[in-house]
């Protein structure tokens, strides 16, 4: 099997450093196991989509050396296919449709103290499939709903291990919007399944999307892919890494003089050892140790003074040559 992953940034900033080395453990992992990465752009949220965060993200990868085998594709592009996904588990039983308006399906919701799904959920079965074909027929608006099995869903994590996730916590998700567009969760699982990606790679900050995504491959029938969620990047205080502590878009260390093979250096350590004691390491290098099970679970700090100190000795390793 030809390992192909992704890395599939939202055009709606610039490259982060939380970004950048989600992309390089994606590529390292490529590189050393002479796969496949991957550049996509979830680019449907078209409100905070930029031209120049586009560029800005490709230039950032192109200065890091994290060059992309293929792409970049464009979710905005796969937006009917999604929509077909979406009424073809509609069409099998494993979803169905809410007519029901938002607020006031939130509003009972918060009155009763459960989800919006299961309000949701029970004006469906009230309605019934007959009903709900004629409202359909008629045109009225509907979204289209994930109807989540019972149960639990499991899958094995490349960094955290077994994860088990009981099923009576997810929400019937909505897949596709009344006005025909698709959802996050479905979109992103349709396109990995079209990019053939085997997998996936991302922060912990997705963990919480995972079981929903698998209860789609599963229901689709697609392959499911590896999922590992690395951990996330911390500024000094301990707190996520944000504007706050200071530069965290990529651009600006480049600004600052950072020199590419340091700042690649430099974020592979974030959340990731070589299984030595090594610190200053070649792009070379970093491929050849790259392994996934050497990604640690516990977040890791942004420390300035040490990606200075890489800095001082990449530089001095340049001047040599």
């Amino acid at each position: 099997m030809t390992v192909r992953v992704r890395f599939a940034p939202s055009p709606t900033g610039y490259l982060h450093v939380g970004g950048a080395r989600t992309a390089l453990f994606n590529w390292l992992l490529a590189r050393k196991e002479r796969g496949v990465f991957v550049l996509s752009s979830e680019d449907t949220d078209q409100q905070r989509n930029r031209e120049e965060h586009t560029e800005a993200i490709l230039h950032g990868l192109t200065w890091l050396g994290v060059d992309w085998d293929e792409g970049p594709h464009f979710q905005s592009e796969g937006v009917a296919r999604h929509a077909a996904d979406a009424l073809l588990l509609l069409a099998e039983g494993k979803a169905y449709r809410d007519f029901a308006d938002p607020e006031r399906v939130k509003a009972e919701a918060e009155a009763r103290g459960v989800h919006p799904s299961r309000v949701a959920r029970e004006r469906a079965e009230a309605l019934g499939p007959e009903e709900a074909e004629r409202r359909a027929a008629a045109r009225e608006p509907f979204a289209v709903r994930f109807l989540v099995p019972e149960g639990d869903t499991r899958f094995t994590d490349m960094v955290h291990g077994e994860m088990r996730f009981a099923n009576e916590d997810i929400d019937d998700l909505v897949i596709l919007r009344s006005d025909g567009t698709p959802v996050y969760n479905l979109a992103v699982v349709s396109d990995d399944h079209v990019m053939g990606i085997t997998h996936v790679i991302r922060g912990d900050d997705h963990l919480s999307n995972t079981p929903k995504q698998a209860l789609l491959y599963r229901a689709l029938g697609y392959p499911e892919p590896v999922f590992g969620h690395v951990p996330l990047i911390l500024g000094g205080d301990g707190k996520r890494l944000s504007k706050r502590h200071g530069a965290t878009a990529v651009g600006d260390y480049e600004a600052q003089g950072i020199l590419p093979e340091a700042m690649v250096n430099f974020l592979a350590l974030l959340g990731w050892n070589p299984g030595d004691e090594r610190e200053v390491m070649s792009r070379s290098e970093l491929v050849e140790a790259f392994t996934s099970a050497r990604i640690l679970k516990k977040s890791s700090v942004f420390d300035l003074e040490k990606l200075s100190w890489l800095n001082g000795r990449h530089l001095a390793a340049a001047e040599l040559l």
